[in-house]
């Protein structure tokens, strides 16, 4: 069987479909370069309809790049809260300030410019450049690198950075001078939404079905081909949330490493018996609620933790005691600490 594939026909099918079945996303409704990046960081490992609200919330606290240049780290840190991956927001103010000093306010409008600033890689240089300044780039993310490697049946490793390359390098002949903003969006999309990952590619309703060669030779199923990921380290950490009064006890973590920055309760770096924690508060210790078992996967490390409540009658240690309005208005929480903060929020609720 002779396998079927037409440049010109694939991109003619793609845009078709794109106009027809777009979604009505807040960053495309004005895509304006600012607008953009800061979508285009946020969807990075976090899944749309997650996003949107953190888009508006951030985009009506930090309107431009000045005001963004300008914010202090804690500021950052909350408006960020939930999202994860920290070092997002950080470098988004690094890459601020350097378009305040070198580029009057502005985000530059070529994929190199913007290559050479921080936090911005090949794809979101090449997301920003073509959808807000329709500069005529790929944009190759996980979405297109599967797509494009079952319509070409590609057995290349997308994880490799060469692969990412290659299809860089294949992609830019598909782009229509025209319409590169439409293009690279819709190829997201139909990844996106038709095309999916971990899961069997929706072929039968797929436009592009005639011109992908995966398709055709019944190998879209088994594609793409990644290398499998090293085994996580798996670490047992103790949360003790503290209470005194209407206090919460949060301490601030390093400005470098793992969740920096970021507020915490007590973290203890192994499993304690309830035993334990009464011998160490006794003193002071009025009432112990034992909380839920919980798990965070971070990209290379599991917490498996347990938590307990503790209520104290002296705030006896040093750092942040701050009521319930003052955690949920000002201090940003690892996401990895979700649960117990929900149940902090909820006892402090019954309380009142």
């Amino acid at each position: 069987m002779k396998l079927q594939h037409d440049k010109q026909n694939f991109t003619k099918e793609l845009l078709q479909w794109y106009d027809e079945n777009a979604r009505v996303l807040p960053w495309r409704e004005d895509a304006s370069p600012y607008r953009v990046w800061v979508s285009e960081i946020m969807l990075q490992q976090t899944r749309v309809e997650a996003v949107k609200p953190y888009f508006e919330r951030f985009l009506q606290a930090l309107p431009t790049l000045k005001e963004l240049a300008e914010a202090d780290e804690d500021t950052l840190r909350k408006l960020w809260e939930g999202l994860g991956y920290y070092n997002r927001v950080r470098n988004m103010k690094k890459c601020a300030m350097v378009c305040m000093e070198q580029y009057g306010g502005q985000l530059p409008d070529t994929y190199e410019e913007l290559l050479k600033l921080p936090g911005i890689g090949a794809y979101t240089a090449g997301a920003v450049a073509s959808i807000a300044y329709k500069r005529c780039v790929p944009a190759v993310d996980g979405n297109v690198l599967r797509v494009f490697s079952r319509v070409l049946v590609s057995e290349d490793d997308i994880l490799k950075e060469r692969t990412k390359k290659k299809f860089q390098n294949i992609i830019q002949d598909y782009i229509p001078e025209n319409r590169s903003d439409a293009f690279n969006q819709a190829l997201m999309e139909i990844g996106a939404m038709v095309c999916v990952p971990n899961a069997a590619p929706r072929c039968n309703i797929c436009p592009l079905a005639k011109d992908c060669m995966g398709y055709q030779s019944g190998a879209a199923h088994r594609l793409p081909n990644k290398t499998a990921g090293k085994a996580r380290r798996i670490e047992k950490k103790t949360v003790l949330v503290l209470l005194c009064g209407d206090k919460v006890y949060l301490h601030k973590r390093e400005d470098q490493g793992l969740l920096a920055g970021l507020y915490e309760f007590v973290l203890r770096d192994e499993l304690l018996s309830r035993k334990q924690i009464q011998e160490e508060f006794q003193e002071h210790l009025i009432k112990l609620v034992p909380l839920h078992n919980a798990k965070h996967i971070f990209s290379h490390v599991e917490w498996h933790m347990s938590g307990y409540l503790l209520e104290l009658d002296k705030e006896i240690l040093q750092g942040v005691w701050c009521t319930r309005k003052e955690l949920l208005d000002s201090y940003a929480i690892p996401t990895a600490l979700k649960v117990y903060k929900e149940a902090l929020l909820a006892w402090m609720r019954e309380e009142d």
